[in-house]
């Protein structure tokens, strides 16, 4: 079963979220519903920007905890080399 890190936007370069699931069509599907109470439907961070498999709940775990203490401007160029546009990657992985 593969596991998900993802970063989620408000808008380009807006609000990001990094979270991990290991369903991320769901997960990603309750944050554009707002049926997490919280940061993401606070901030209306709706928008899949960026996403990696892992192997193991762990390795994925291990890696958002990374992520998250990251700066800001690291994200946005992580998030740019795979998706310059910043595109909804939702209908993709639907």
């Amino acid at each position: 079963m593969p596991f998900y890190v993802y970063i989620l936007a408000s808008q380009r370069i807006g609000t990001l979220y990094i979270g991990s699931t290991d369903n991320l069509v769901r997960r990603v599907g309750e944050h554009r519903e707002g049926l997490i109470p919280g940061f993401t439907s606070r901030y209306r961070v709706k928008m899949l920007v960026w996403y990696a498999v892992f192997e193991t709940r762990d390795d994925a775990f291990r890696r958002e905890r990374q992520m998250k203490v990251w700066r800001r401007a690291w994200k946005i160029e992580l998030i740019e080399k795979t998706n310059p546009g910043w595109r909804d990657l939702y209908p993709e992985i639907c």
